[in-house]
């Protein structure tokens, strides 16, 4: 299986429990892994036989200026159900990350990952 990565994308949302912290735009970090449909890619060297980086970060940048959570858990389960969907990839791995949140701690966030990963 072939699998494109995002490293530290850095996002603008509104995350928190308490309602004060949704006032306020705040920075999340992305880690993405998304297996790629299939490999032609690797043949053709056309961008239409991949996904599009650059597509889907535009598209999560886009979905998390229109909607708010509580969660990260419930915005990374989002953002996988759209890559899936709007992708078409098998299996996708996101970590959410908030820095900075808690004193003393550096990042805090979840790890999810959806869909089957083939043994190819």
């Amino acid at each position: 299986m072939d699998i494109i990565f995002l490293n530290e994308v850095k996002v603008q949302t509104k995350l928190g429990v308490p309602a004060w912290e949704r006032m306020v735009a705040q920075t999340i970090l992305l880690d993405i892994e998304i297996a790629m449909p299939n490999s032609n890619s690797c043949k053709t060297d056309q961008i239409d036989d991949t996904i599009d980086y650059g597509t889907v970060v535009a598209k999560i940048r886009e979905r998390l200026t229109t909607k708010s959570f509580q969660l990260v858990e419930a915005l990374a389960e989002d953002l996988c159900q759209m890559v899936m969907s709007d992708f078409g990839t098998p299996w996708i791995k996101i970590k959410v990350a908030k820095p900075g949140i808690l004193p003393g701690v550096k990042a805090l966030g979840v790890i999810i990952e959806r869909g089957a990963k083939s043994r190819d």
